[in-house]
């Protein structure tokens, strides 16, 4: 039997599985339940080998078969700060918490893979060391501003591990096609706060003080126009304003006004210098009178996918399935903390097409459950592959 058939016969406990979590969604660094559940379903397929309360919930599990490279598999956990709104007879019980990402739907196929991996091993037929990540905290930072990939690489668990993948589910593409990019796929991310100081006052006196708020129309402009006029426009850039705080009444100039913003880029050389331009914008206040405090947060760095794995990704899925349609695109300007991995280990993440209803973290997200088996099946196949290919066996 091949790897989609017998990844299409786990179907039923692939949705039993995606449904409990999607039953009982808990939010980052508070997956108690979760990661419990998670242990439960990996002892039950026969798994001996743990590492947990990594991040906080984390859990990696160990299958050790012939002599060989060590790979990963990461899947994330948690659910998002929402209330669920789609009527489903196991939608959340957790109220104001809800899967609207899919990790339910990634942790349910990362178990299905392991479960078939499992079973390889035990033929002895695994030709190397597999670690299965089920991480905590993708979408949400502790006291540390730490998410939860970052806890894990510090952990050292996966020292190890000479590449890995994962999966995202893709509601803007039917159920069982494949989106994949080579290089930078998902965004650099960096929140600003600038604040700009002047001199508050009566509305009918403007002239007596220094008006953040007109000092801001000029910030305002500078913010908007600088990835057209400063970026190169073959270079992926945005700045979004996305808050303004200023003043309490109408007849009253405040003392300060506060922008708050997002700064979204692929390249490392683009992302410094979107903060640099950005502090030449805000200097402009200086020669109005005023004053300002930029700071910045850093974020995710950008996705980066490595060639030879997306190519091994690829190749795999088309002798799963031939008639697969894999479509070559970078998936967007959103972050994804999978991206520290990637940063420190040759890494891929592919989006698996699952489109139902909704889309990802709104209330009304569904996604179609036959993606389930088909992505068993290609986390399962890329990671015996990459084995052999890591291994020197296979060639690309």
């Amino acid at each position: 039997m091949n790897i989609a058939t017998k990844a299409e016969s786990l179907k039923q406990e692939l949705i039993n599985w995606r449904r409990h979590l999607h039953s009982n969604p808990e939010l980052s660094f508070q997956e108690v339940k979760t990661s419990a559940y998670i242990l439960e379903q990996l002892k039950a397929i026969g798994f001996t080998q743990f590492h947990t309360g990594i991040g906080g919930h984390g859990i990696v599990a160990t299958i050790s078969g012939k002599k060989g490279p060590v790979i990963g598999l990461r899947a994330d956990m948690d659910a998002l700060p929402i209330q669920e709104e789609t009527g489903l007879e196991y939608a959340s019980t957790n109220h104001g918490v809800m899967h609207a990402c899919g990790h339910d739907a990634h942790s349910a196929m990362l178990l299905g893979a392991a479960k078939l991996l499992k079973e390889d091993a035990d033929a002895g037929l695994l030709n190397g060391t597999v670690k299965l990540i089920f991480q905590p905290a993708e979408e949400n930072t502790d006291e540390q501003g730490l998410t939860g990939a970052p806890h894990l690489l510090r952990s050292g668990v996966i020292d190890d591990v000479k590449a890995a993948i994962a999966l995202h589910v893709c509601p803007w593409r039917k159920t069982g096609e494949l989106q994949v990019n080579k290089g930078p796929s998902m965004a650099n991310i960096d929140n600003f706060m600038l604040t700009i100081k002047g001199v508050g006052g009566h509305g009918g006196y403007p002239h007596q003080g220094k008006d953040p708020l007109w000092m801001a129309s000029f910030v305002l402009q500078g913010i908007y126009s600088l990835t057209s006029r400063r970026v190169n426009p073959l270079d992926v850039a945005v700045i979004s304003v996305g808050e303004i705080h200023g003043g309490t009444t109408a007849n009253i100039i405040p003392n300060r006004v506060q922008i708050r913003g997002t700064i979204r880029s692929y390249k490392k050389e683009v992302r410094q210098q979107l903060i640099d331009e950005l502090k030449i914008v805000a200097s402009i206040v200086e020669s109005l009178g005023g004053s300002y405090e930029l700071k910045i947060e850093h974020g995710e760095p950008a996705l980066y996918n490595d060639e030879k794995i997306t190519e091994v990704v690829k190749r795999t899925a088309k002798i799963l399935y031939p008639s697969i349609n894999i479509l070559e695109e970078p998936f967007g300007l959103g972050g994804e903390d999978f991206s520290f991995i990637a940063e420190k280990i040759p890494s891929m993440m592919f989006f698996l097409g699952c489109g139902l209803r909704g889309e990802l973290h709104s209330p009304y997200f569904q996604l179609d459950e036959d993606a389930l088996p088909v992505g068993t099946a290609l986390l399962t196949k890329c990671a015996q592959n990459l084995l052999l290919y890591i291994g020197g066996e296979q060639h690309l």
